[in-house]
């Protein structure tokens, strides 16, 4: 039987009793990197064969795992971090084994983008999972169109050196949207960034992020159509004071009373 392996995501402490026992078990592990999987396994004291699978070679590994597998070997597949198949390899293998009438069975573990929701502040009822855009202009454009008008918050994937174009590409897509941006999780450095889709995300990008962009649903008061002063003076003309047109301006618009503050400085 073949084993889908939840592995953690940065901290190796979250992993679970029944994936060591897996991987304990198991003929051989099936893995993106090699020396990625080592330092896990290591940190267990598990010793097995390792075989390399990544995108690269799905098709030609697979079918040597196959083989493996249907000779009644045991076989854990793993990726570098979180749930295999989930913007990783191996979806091409259990299509495989599907075709061949060979078992298969999952072993839940850590996922980043759940993880990432639990910490965003966005709404966590609805959510539609994007992974990582697609690297040609014309087929993301096709795909943020789809999803413009969606309610649920969206969530991406995106490496460090393409998170300001990402950004970029989601302003110009969906305009303007609370966001937030969730990197190293479970690590010493984990962070939550929350921002404007057109202020960009703030500081230097560093470590694997996932975006969360709110869902279409937060911008259907007409009043968000106007710059965040225009907004605020809406309410100041209707006799509100400062503090309680900045407050309704804020909730209409889905961000903090803080990030709206220097708009009325000049009030």
């Amino acid at each position: 039987m073949l084993y889908i392996v939840g592995t953690p995501i940065g901290n190796l402490k979250d992993i679970t009793l029944r994936a060591l026992e897996t991987l304990k078990n198991a003929d051989a592990v099936a893995c993106e990197d090699t020396r990625r999987t080592l330092a896990l396994l290591n940190a267990y004291d598990i010793k097995k064969p390792l075989v390399s699978y990544h995108k690269f070679n799905e098709k030609e590994c697979g079918e040597k795992l196959l083989r493996r597998l249907q000779a009644g070997e045991n076989i854990a597949l793993v990726s570098d971090a979180g749930m295999p198949l989930i913007s990783d390899p191996g979806a091409a293998l259990v299509r495989m084994l599907i075709e061949n009438g060979v078992k298969f069975t999952v072993v839940p573990g850590p996922t980043a983008f759940v993880s990432a929701l639990a910490l965003g502040g966005l709404d966590c009822s609805r959510f539609c999972f994007l992974g990582f855009l697609p690297e040609k202009k014309a087929e993301r454009e096709a795909l943020l169109k789809k999803y413009k008008n969606a309610e649920d918050t969206l969530v991406f994937y995106c490496a460090p050196h393409d998170v300001k174009q990402t950004v970029s590409a989601l302003y110009a897509a969906l305009g303007e949207r609370r966001a937030a941006a969730v990197r190293e999780i479970t690590k010493m450095h984990e962070e939550r960034l929350e921002f404007q889709l057109s202020e960009g995300i703030p500081g230097e990008p560093r470590g694997e992020y996932v975006l969360l962009v709110e869902g279409a649903k937060a911008r259907e008061n007409p009043l968000n159509a106007l710059s965040e002063k225009e907004h605020i003076a809406h309410y100041l003309a209707e006799g509100m004071s400062k503090k309680d047109a900045l407050k309704a301006a804020a909730r209409d618009r889905g961000v903090s009373k803080s990030s709206l503050y220097k708009y009325t400085l000049d009030e």
